[in-house]
């Protein structure tokens, strides 16, 4: 998928200050720079969009285990680049990745957020409700 001028897609883990900048001016939720540190190396697969300058505007991950199950979580873009594609560049090169080194018949689930079904949507992916629910546990601090 092509990008506009002036921007480029990187198989590329965001830093952890680029991570927890786009996440809050995305509107997503808070990450401690501890937890990105954690997670952050731990990704099987992740694009980033930089512009020229290579400030990174957009990013996108995927998790699992490598084998049965997959997430795509962390789809964020700078409010300031939004409407010009870069999200479904990013979810488009993670499906790629997933296509070419994933096993056949593994399961790829998201949680969409009202913004993003659509686009998740144009990719593929498909509400599973009333099958099957999604669930979440959102841990209390560490003691």
């Amino acid at each position: 998928m092509a990008l506009p001028s002036g921007y480029d897609l990187f198989d590329e883990v965001p830093s952890v200050g680029e991570y927890r900048h786009l996440r809050e001016i995305a509107g997503l939720s808070r990450k401690s720079d501890a937890a990105a540190a954690t997670a952050l190396p731990n990704s099987w697969a992740a694009a980033l969009v930089r512009t020229a300058d290579g400030t990174a505007v957009g990013m996108g991950r995927v998790i699992g285990d490598g084998g049965c199950f997959f997430q795509v979580v962390d789809i964020a873009i700078n409010p300031e680049h939004q409407r010009r594609g870069l999200g479904g560049a990013i979810l488009a090169r993670l499906l790629e990745r997933l296509r070419a080194d994933g096993p056949a018949g593994a399961y790829v689930s998201l949680f969409a957020d009202p913004p993003g079904r659509e686009l998740y949507r144009r990719h593929g992916f498909r509400e599973s409700a009333p099958d099957q629910l999604g669930m979440a546990i959102v841990l209390g601090p560490a003691r």
